[in-house]
């Protein structure tokens, strides 16, 4: 799975991109230091608790939700997975097709 440093890193900067706050909006919103924020995200360092619980109110989500990276895994590896489950299912690959189209 990864390093849990680097995965809730990785979360964090996805929400904060998701909410369209900068690293400074952010940081500020959380009332941290921007290099502090660059850390955490970036795997460096790991919160301590109270960051932690300021990051998820700056961010609106509940602390696990900053967990919530069971997902994480390579582009290629996904794709290739898409790839295969599409090509013999045409329903699959029509709703895949509706998906991308409204999330996009």
């Amino acid at each position: 799975m990864g390093n849990i440093k680097n995965l809730l890193g990785k979360r964090i900067k996805e929400i904060r991109k998701k909410r369209g706050l900068t690293q400074e909006k952010l940081a500020e919103l959380a009332g941290i230091e921007i290099p502090s924020l660059s850390n955490i995200e970036n795997g460096k360092n790991y919160p301590n608790n109270d960051t932690l619980e300021k990051i998820s109110e700056a961010l609106s989500v509940q602390p696990y939700e900053l967990y919530m990276f069971a997902y994480y895994r390579p582009k290629e590896e996904l794709i290739h997975e898409m790839t295969l489950a599409m090509e013999n299912d045409e329903i699959l690959t029509q709703n895949m097709y509706k998906y991308f189209i409204c999330i996009r």
